[in-house]
């Protein structure tokens, strides 16, 4: 890889990174859960554009930078970098926006979850049950790989990022 594409990477990671560590907070009430879609969404996006080396990487530096700034919690690390790298394999095998999309919602909402539970149990000291974090998981997670679905289906930016994945490949 050249200096060219990882000076792209690296400023394109910069930009996902900020936008869900600023957003990263953002909910949306739904049948008494929060759903926060937007790391999920990053997730898709960056598995999408940038691989899932990158993948993992922003979604372990915003799930940090969360966590420093007080608006995350641990359980963040789990979800979004098994996400981000299923993501970013399902895609890289298959070339398929669909499949980043099931390996983002396979590995937060179900991976994620379950790993999730001894995070929660031996870091912060909860006692919770196993399974407990699936469907909060899941319903983030299904609801950013939605957006992330319907922006990458947008004529534009489609366009965009074939032309800026062969750049990249």
């Amino acid at each position: 890889m050249n200096k060219r594409n990882i000076a792209y990477k690296l400023a394109i990671s910069g930009v996902f990174i900020a936008i869900a560590t600023i957003f990263g907070t953002f909910s949306i009430p739904i049948f008494g859960a929060k759903m926060s879609p937007i790391q999920h969404f990053i997730n898709v996006i960056t598995a999408v554009l940038l691989g899932p080396g990158y993948a993992v990487l922003n979604a372990f530096v915003s799930s940090l930078l969360r966590n420093i700034l007080g608006t995350g919690s641990l359980l963040a690390f789990p979800g979004s970098m098994i996400g981000a790298f299923l993501a970013g394999i399902a895609y890289k095998k298959f070339r398929k926006v669909e499949f980043a999309l099931l390996g983002e919602v396979i590995g937060t909402g179900l991976l994620g979850a379950l790993v999730a539970y001894p995070v929660a149990t031996l870091f912060l000291g909860k006692e919770v049950a196993l399974f407990i974090y699936i469907i909060p998981f899941s319903i983030s997670c299904v609801g950013g790989a939605f957006i992330a679905y319907m922006f990458l289906k947008v004529p534009s930016i489609k366009k965009l990022l074939s032309k800026e994945g062969e750049k990249l490949r």
